[in-house]
């Protein structure tokens, strides 16, 4: 795994496959914790409008309940976003930013934790300098927080939908016997999974025939973990076929999204 100088990080799998992720500068993550600060005073404006009332009645319960509930929408804003929307909020996803893991693993909750708890050391002593300042002289934009969590900040262009000539095989896609089990599946996958399995698909002549059982196995293992179709659509399909259901799925679904716009 190393980093390039063109702001990308460089995944290599244990079978030897290597995937790019997009790094998010310094200034694009400001730009996104803009929105979110934004949020948060939107919704503490709302909060000391309501809590006017109570302190005619219990200005001490007032003022505790204001604590409480301050603390909880500046660090558990962040935490329950970032965790509910694999990574994102709502400023992370109007700029297609995600929160990942640094070696490309799945972000766990302990990791979303920490690196929101030390949002306060990385805004010492005011307007985030330390945790710029850091984010500017780490090679992966990484401030204090993501260091600790190892995680890294990571940008999602849209990705247009793969020629399915290339990706190969046969046309018919078994999984739209059952549209509600496809959006669902659809629905659950990110657009960096969909971006990678893609990938993985147009590549798969590039591995060696090891790898790449394994590769379409553990792909295809993940995305059943997420939506279960019939056995007797799933049975009969090899995991790179599984796999190629699922991108033919992800982009068509896509296409009929960006078409109603």
């Amino acid at each position: 795994m190393k980093t390039s100088k063109f702001h990308t990080q460089n995944i290599r799998t244990p079978e030897g496959v290597v995937f790019s992720l997009l790094l998010a500068s310094p200034i694009v993550r400001m730009l996104a914790w803009l929105i979110d600060a934004l949020a948060i005073t939107a919704a503490t404006t709302l909060l000391q409008w309501l809590l006017l009332m109570l302190i005619v009645i219990s200005p001490d319960f007032a003022f505790a309940l204001w604590f409480i509930i301050g603390f909880i929408l500046t660090v558990g804003y962040s935490i329950a976003f970032e965790w509910l929307w694999n990574g994102q909020t709502p400023g992370k996803r109007l700029l297609r930013l995600r929160v990942v893991d640094e070696n490309g693993l799945t972000l766990h909750f302990p990791q979303v934790v920490v690196r929101n708890l030390l949002r306060f050391v990385d805004q010492l002593p005011v307007f985030y300098f330390v945790g710029g300042t850091a984010s500017l002289l780490n090679s992966r934009s990484q401030r204090l927080g993501d260091l600790a969590a190892g995680t890294i900040v990571v940008r999602q262009p849209r990705v247009a939908a793969p020629d399915i000539d290339e990706i190969g095989g046969a046309k018919y896609n078994s999984f739209s016997q059952y549209p509600y089990l496809e959006a669902r599946l659809c629905s659950l996958i990110t657009p960096r999974e969909a971006s990678l399995a893609a990938s993985a698909l147009m590549r798969r002549n590039e591995f060696e025939d090891t790898a790449r059982l394994t590769v379409f196995r553990e792909l295809a293992a993940h995305f059943q973990g997420l939506v279960k179709f019939p056995p007797e659509v799933t049975d009969d399909i090899s995991d790179e076929q599984y796999v190629r259901n699922v991108v033919c799925s992800v982009y068509k679904l896509a296409d009929k999204g960006a078409g109603k716009q």
